[in-house]
């Protein structure tokens, strides 16, 4: 677990706790068909999905990890690669079973949402 130390220094505990319960836990996601869109946006407190560039992958998970260099979480498939940043992780949430929402921030009006939805296999 001490790979998460620079990562918790950035957010607050309840968040980093979350986050790392699912990085814990996401082993049993591989081998999962996986699906992530991606959006841009500039309101956080207004996510209008018609002012939101969007972009879709789809990959079967081989494995994740997190880069001590850079402070990513990454997610791996066989011809997809896919990361977020620790430091820049403002809110997370499961807003359904086997789906996960990550919300990035990298500027003072530049936000990413990433959404993760595992299709189980159980």
């Amino acid at each position: 677990m001490g790979f998460f130390i620079y990562f918790y220094r950035m957010n607050s505990e309840e968040l980093n706790l979350k986050i790392v319960a699912f990085f814990e836990t996401i082993e049993k996601y591989y081998g999962c068909k996986t699906e992530i869109t991606e959006g841009l946006f500039s309101d956080y407190d207004d996510l209008d999905a018609n002012l939101t560039t969007w972009n879709l992958s789809q990959f079967d998970l081989i494995r994740s990890a997190y880069r001590n260099n850079g402070g990513r979480f990454m997610f791996e498939g066989q011809t997809m690669y896919y990361e977020i940043s620790g430091e820049r992780i403002i809110d997370f949430k499961q807003p359904g079973r086997h789906k996960f929402e990550f919300i990035e921030q990298y500027s003072e009006t530049v936000f990413r949402i990433t959404k993760i939805i595992f299709h189980s296999i159980y």
